[in-house]
């Protein structure tokens, strides 16, 4: 057991229905594969199934918004948190629309290399979406002299097509154009046409970009001023959404069993949704790209099939209020995951990793989480661990303790003091009018926030709120059936709210609880409670 190295654990039933789901080459609805954090939703795709699903013919294209949040990923030496994306420095919308954009386009040039997709294909598709001609039109004069740039009216577009896929071949570079087919290691098997074949597709596939980009300029201004004044618009979303949906459209339409299966995993979304807009974006607001993008995922699948798309989150979100946002409470596929039970962790903890009497402890204090156990087990190898015992005689109760510290400390109290902050933005909306007075009117406690323009009043109004809210769910020990007990009217409660929105709940989509994260989480919540109780005293 002594420093054993952690190891992947396999999970063969949720492997097997991810993998059936993903084996289709195109399906009817994507699949939303959510669950609380820390129970490995992220390391089985990563670890167990990203490389088979890019096993040729599959290609699947990985795209994960967290990487934009630099703080807090692995990929720059830091670690997930351990509380919702939302209470991290939000990312730029337009670095995320940059790392969907390019993802797709290298699973696009990648079917364009297999032959899948033809510059007519790119054409025909276009068409079937945005008029053409203005934008063709203007590529082909901003690319020619005035004299030769002239194009009639009487031409057809198929024509306008064909003059701006040559216009546009001779502005680009035709080794980078080589490169990105890798017609160096195969040009011997290849003749003239066949080679001209994929570099008509590859200029084909930018003009389409170049055409996009020109409508999308037209309408930069009505977006500002969408922007500006607030309201939604889905012309304008969708304009913003049109080259990632064109894109999927065109994978969707190639994808071929034996030959090209290209699917699609998103993971965090709820990334996307928290982005933020800087100066110089000409975007609508991240949730209005948020929801344009994934309506037209559904749209897709409902009308003409699209490659499996799956989205990953942790934000409870996804488990039921999205599938009612979007339509209907069965407009996605749900999977969901809560990681072990207690019994199916003892079989894989003890006793490579624990023993049994150390196992009991976890089972009381932390639970079955396995970031828990992974985190706990890093400790325990640490010399930390070893200081501890040697210096102080102390036990493996005295190292959950300390676990238990940290995440008090850097989990849950800033976790808890963003949720007073949210109560408190809620009381300046209330008093400031921005809530309906129908909504205010009567019954709980929440209903009847400050009157007054006061800070003060405003804070101690929410930590009322917050205490007695968190009490309530401690005499629930710790759960609340929101379907069963017909009791949807929890998600009014902004306590409810800002604690599911920070991260420290989850509400399950089967069976429908409300509850912490983890046991470890639920432990920190009541030790908040007792703090906040008796700072009050």
């Amino acid at each position: 057991m002594a420093n054993k190295p952690w190891r992947i654990i396999p999970r063969p039933l949720l492997e097997t229905v991810l993998n059936n789901h993903a084996s289709h080459h195109r399906v009817h609805q994507p699949l939303i594969f959510h669950g609380p954090r820390g129970v490995g939703k992220t390391t089985l795709i990563l670890e167990r199934l990203l490389g088979e699903w890019n096993t040729a013919p599959h290609l699947t294209g990985y795209v994960d918004f967290a990487e934009c949040v630099k703080d807090h990923h692995p990929q720059f030496d830091q670690s997930f948190p351990w509380s919702s994306w939302s209470i991290c420095p939000h990312p730029s919308l337009s670095v995320c629309r940059t790392k969907l954009e390019e993802c797709l386009e290298s699973m696009a040039y990648q079917g364009v290399k297999l032959g899948t997709i033809s510059s007519h294909q790119i054409f025909s598709t276009l068409n079937k979406w945005h008029g053409l001609s203005a934008a063709l039109g203007r590529i082909i004069q901003s690319n020619n002299s005035p004299k030769t740039a002239v194009v009639s009216d009487k031409v057809s577009k198929s024509v306008m097509w064909d003059r701006a896929v040559f216009t546009l071949s001779a502005r680009c570079n035709a080794v980078e154009i080589d490169g990105v087919l890798s017609l160096g290691e195969k040009g011997k098997s290849l003749s003239m046409e066949e080679a001209s074949y994929y570099r008509e597709a590859v200029v084909a596939l930018r003009l389409a970009k170049e055409v996009i980009k020109v409508q999308h300029g037209w309408r930069a201004n009505a977006i500002e001023d969408l922007n500006r004044r607030g309201g939604f618009s889905r012309s304008l979303a969708n304009s913003c959404t049109d080259w990632p949906c064109l894109l999927l459209e065109l994978l969707s339409q190639a994808a071929e069993i034996g030959h090209f299966q290209p699917k699609l995993v998103i993971n965090n979304i709820e990334v996307l949704r928290n982005a933020i807009l800087v100066d110089g974006d000409s975007s609508v607001r991240a949730p209005m790209y948020h929801d344009s993008l994934i309506w037209r995922m559904i749209a897709l699948g409902a009308n003409e099939k699209s490659l499996p798309v799956i989205l990953v989150t942790s934000d409870s979100y996804y488990s039921y209020r999205a599938y009612l946002d979007f339509g209907f409470i069965d407009v996605f596929i749900s999977r969901e995951n809560f990681g072990w039970s207690v019994q199916e962790a003892k079989l894989h903890m003890v006793t490579d990793y624990f023993s049994n009497s150390e196992w009991r402890i976890i089972a009381e204090v932390l639970g079955p989480n396995p970031r828990h156990l992974f985190e706990l087990y890093a400790l325990k190898q640490s010399d930390y661990h070893m200081k501890m015992m040697n210096d102080k005689g102390g036990t493996f109760e005295d190292l959950v303790d300390a676990y238990l510290a940290y995440l008090q400390v850097t989990v849950v109290n800033p976790a808890m003091d963003k949720a007073l902050k949210l109560l408190q933005n809620f009381a300046a909306e209330a008093q400031s009018g921005k809530i309906s007075k129908d909504k205010l009117c009567f019954g709980a406690p929440w209903r009847h926030p400050p009157r007054k323009d006061d800070a003060t009043l405003r804070f101690e109004w929410a930590k009322i709120q917050l205490m007695d809210f968190v009490q309530s769910l401690v005499k629930a020990e710790f759960g609340l059936n929101y379907l069963a007990d017909w009791s949807l009217e929890i998600f009014d409660d902004p306590s409810a709210v800002a604690l599911l929105e920070v991260g420290l709940l989850y509400a399950q989509r089967d069976p429908s609880f409300i509850r912490p994260i983890s046991r470890g989480i639920e432990r920190c919540l009541v030790r908040w409670f007792q703090l906040a109780s008796s700072y009050g005293d």
